[in-house]
């Protein structure tokens, strides 16, 4: 009632809109544009490589410390019969795994950790081709599949995948 009501006022009052859009105009054109210009023109080479330096460094380490938050204060403490390891640099590069769960000696799970910024709706994250074909050799290898966590503050954002990693534990265990 209140959306339809605020919906016909409007319609039926068009000052009101037009009066709002030169407020916003006046806004962006008096007060934003100059503070962008003032900022662009103080811009240095120096802010540049801070914000370069910033970005590559500091947040490649937190996101490396992010990662082993998830793993050391999360899935090992509700898993604590799995060894967890950081895989090789080898195994993350090409086939996108962070960390390996195993279950016996020659069998485990895959974990890929990713920022929930990753993907906004993590609910429907798809995995690229290039992904799946990596996670098929590694469960080829390790008998196992690749789950991947999504990060909040170092926290698991995607608590379900917690139910998946159990039944994947009790199949390996299982497995022969």
């Amino acid at each position: 009632m209140k959306d339809k009501f605020i919906h016909n006022a409007l319609r039926n009052h068009p000052l009101i809109l037009q009066e709002l859009g030169e407020r916003l105009y006046e806004k962006i054109t008096e007060v934003v544009i100059p503070e962008w210009q003032e900022a662009f023109n103080a811009l240095t080479k120096e802010d540049c490589y801070n914000y370069i330096y910033n970005l590559t460094i500091n947040r490649t380490y937190d996101g490396y410390l992010r990662k082993k938050s998830v793993v050391n204060d999360g899935l090992a403490k509700i898993f604590p019969d799995v060894r967890f390891e950081e895989s090789s640099s080898e195994l993350d590069h090409a086939g996108d795994i962070d960390y390996l769960g195993y279950v016996t000696k020659n069998k485990a799970f895959g974990i890929q950790i990713k920022p929930v910024t990753a993907q906004s709706n993590f609910g429907n994250y798809s995995v690229p081709e290039r992904m799946k074909a990596s996670f098929d050799s590694f469960k080829d290898d390790f008998k196992g599949n690749v789950f991947i966590v999504f990060s909040l503050d170092g926290e698991i954002a995607n608590k379900d995948v917690i139910n998946k990693i159990q039944t994947e534990i009790k199949k390996l265990q299982n497995k022969q």
